[in-house]
């Protein structure tokens, strides 16, 4: 796979703790469409004796009942909050200076509560500031890492924002994880083998939301996923690859190109276009046209924290930091 670690992330982290000491509440946004994935660990760690505020974006795009379980999820958890939001609703944003003032505790009266914004790229930052704000402040996108440097913004309510470039890590070590960023859009597509991962977005979308991927590709079965002994070998001194499409239990190649015989990849001769059935699926998953989805729940966090589990680091992207 291509390299994604470009070299302004790396001084991205080095202003992040620069400015730190001085912060009183980390804001965190994450996709509400996978809020496990999309938080990144290094940033956890570069965060950890700061309170936190969870804004879970794209709420409009995710499955309401899952987000519920996410933001229970992260209320339990000490000095952190979480408050789903679509970003684009400047209505929906109101109770972010007040939250970030609960969090922040006792701030000087002559001072605003200092307030970092973190995240990976692509998941809607700028957008949530530039709502804060009430004008544009940010540069947006839907390309990931737009903002290139550190932004510093007053807002109301007594609250000054500083917006940090979105930062990746420099390898990705649970696979599970990877597809579903990949799958998001949170990595570039030059970046990601775009077959490999909308099989597995197939075969897991079979397994969490049939009746919509069912209905919008006019499927009238999710084919069983049948083990192939050939493909499922692994030498000796190879890497350890988890089969994700006998972990969902359907055929994510299947599936894939008979959407792709649907919209366009049939070609003379009867030959699929697999690769046309992974732009239809992955761009109208994007888009919210396969209805509000939610690609993982905090249940999933025991399986990928499961303790021996080193078959993690194989996954749509590799480490390459500039």
């Amino acid at each position: 796979m291509l390299g994604w670690y470009p070299g302004h992330m790396n001084k991205a982290r080095r202003q992040i703790l620069e400015a730190l000491p001085e912060i009183d509440v980390v804001i965190e946004v994450l996709d509400a469409r996978l809020p496990y994935s999309s938080a990144n660990p290094m940033l956890a760690e570069l965060t950890r004796h700061k309170p936190v505020l969870k804004i879970l974006s794209r709420a409009d795009l995710a499955d309401p009942e899952r987000t519920r379980e996410w933001t229970q999820h992260f209320d339990a958890q000490a000095d952190t909050r979480a408050l789903a939001v679509t970003t684009t609703q400047a209505r929906e944003l109101k109770r972010i200076p007040g939250l970030c003032h609960e969090l922040a505790g006792q701030v000087r009266a002559d001072r605003d509560v200092r307030v970092m914004v973190m995240g990976i790229p692509n998941v809607g930052k700028s957008t949530l500031i530039n709502g804060l704000a009430g004008r544009t402040i940010a540069r947006t996108g839907n390309e990931p890492a737009v903002t290139k440097r550190q932004q510093k913004v007053r807002i109301g309510g007594r609250v000054a924002l500083i917006d940090t470039p979105g930062v990746l890590w420099p390898k990705i070590e649970d696979q599970a994880s990877a597809y579903r960023l990949a799958a998001s859009g949170a990595i570039r597509d030059t970046a990601i083998d775009y077959v490999e991962v909308a099989l597995v977005t197939a075969a897991e979308l079979a397994k969490r939301y049939p009746d919509a991927l069912k209905t919008r590709y006019r499927l009238k079965v999710l084919p069983a996923y049948v083990a192939n002994p050939e493909a499922e070998r692994v030498e000796a001194d190879g890497p350890v690859r988890v089969d994700f499409l006998a972990l969902a239990g359907f055929d994510g190649h299947a599936i894939l190109a008979e959407i792709a015989s649907r919209r366009g990849g049939l070609r003379p001769g009867g030959e699929v276009d697999l690769h046309r059935g992974a732009e239809v699926l992955l761009h109208e998953l994007r888009d919210g046209k396969l209805g509000r989805i939610t690609l993982e729940t905090p249940a999933d966090i025991s399986l990928a924290d499961a303790p021996g589990n080193d078959a993690r680091e194989d996954g749509p992207a590799s480490e390459n930091p500039a």
